[in-house]
């Protein structure tokens, strides 16, 4: 499909900054086929879903990934940024880095110099590969737990290009960004949609006899880059590593036997699910590396429903969206919440999907 039909303008002033205060506070937009898009918000979740219904959460946890150091080569010196986005091994990153032209195999970068005032300690690389589109392979000296000890001395939270570019990261964002369920560490950006969920919020939704289960992706760096492709056939989606475990397996197909409804916490739940589903058997355990691009066309097989924010234009996520919920209806519900003032992106409002009838 031509990627210029999912575009759409958003003024820059709905972008949010910061998140709603408290986070259940947010607005919720649910969108249903054929029907006028509503405005509710986000406390009022468990009225709109059944006893019985199922929300299905990724548990992951972002770590301190964006990295600022300095690789000398003889007497040559030069900054670099790098962005992990997928662990190899117990001492091995898959990084995005700026400028990667700088950088060639065998370099030695150290991360946490002395320009980062804030920073104790450092932490040292070698380039081990280099890939396409800036992407490289870091071998640190540190491994296993040593190495995740010394990430979260050195490391900055990665906040979105959207916000960065407005704002420096500050120690709020440690707590903002990250959910109140997160304990798998490895994430490189949070599941957003999760953001909006309080420990008042699951109590309310367990009253209303809806279950809760978690899955684990790791989402990656790589679900900030842009398509520059003219056509979805030509953009490569980056991995991401994902395990849905035998019990939530269990657990969702018994909530499907009975007739109750599966709700897909963000984006990266549902990538996820569809990761491990097969004609056959819609939930299973699965752990293993995801590229999975949904577009238009694509039949779901997992979720009933999506909560999840809003997205970029152009992005595979609103791609996503739009095969959910059908390109017409999305660009119809964003064109509404534009128009009442929604925020945008990760730290913005959310919405809830109802998935359009599949032929």
């Amino acid at each position: 499909m031509r990627v210029d039909l999912f575009d759409f303008e958003l003024p820059d002033e709905r972008i949010a900054l910061r998140p709603a205060e408290p986070r259940d506070a947010a607005k919720l937009l649910v969108v249903r086929s054929g029907q006028p898009p509503e405005d509710r918000i986000v406390s009022e979740l468990p009225g709109l879903l059944r006893p019985g219904d199922a929300l299905v959460f990724n548990d992951t946890k972002v770590i301190p990934a964006q990295l600022t150091g300095l690789r000398r080569r003889d007497e040559a010196v030069a900054q670099i940024d790098a962005t992990l986005h997928m662990r190899v091994n117990e001492s091995r990153w898959k990084a995005f880095a700026r400028p990667a032209k700088r950088l060639v195999v065998g370099d030695r970068i150290r991360f946490g110099h002395q320009n980062n005032l804030c920073l104790l300690g450092s932490l040292d690389a070698t380039v081990a590969e280099k890939g396409e589109a800036g992407e490289v392979t870091l071998e640190f000296d540190l491994t296993g737990p040593a190495l995740d000890d010394a990430l979260r001395e050195v490391g900055h939270i990665p906040l979105p290009p959207y916000i960065a570019g407005k704002r420096a990261e500050d120690e709020r964002d440690r707590t903002d960004y990250q959910t109140i369920y997160a304990r798998e560490e490895g994430a490189v950006a949070a599941p957003t949609a999760g953001l909006h969920f309080t420990p008042g919020l699951f109590e309310a939704l367990e009253q209303a006899g809806i279950e809760r289960h978690f899955v684990t992706l790791h989402v990656g760096a790589g679900t900030f880059l842009p398509v520059k492709a003219d056509d979805t056939d030509d953009h490569r989606m980056h991995a991401e590593i994902g395990e849905v475990s035998a019990e939530t397996a269990a657990a969702l197909n018994a909530v499907r036997a009975r007739g109750g409804r599966i709700v897909a916490v963000g984006t990266t739940s549902l990538r996820l699910l569809e990761s491990a589903a097969t004609d056959d058997e819609p939930f299973r355990q699965w752990r293993g590396a995801t590229e999975i691009f949904i577009t238009p066309g694509y039949r779901f097989r997992t979720a009933d429903i999506l909560m999840t924010n809003f997205h970029l234009p152009r992005s595979t996520l609103f791609m996503l969206v739009s095969a959910f919920s059908g390109l017409g209806t999305m660009h119809a519900a964003y064109a509404h919440a534009i128009a009442q003032n929604y925020r945008f992106y990760s730290y913005g409002d959310t919405s809830l999907l109802f998935r359009e009838e599949q032929e």
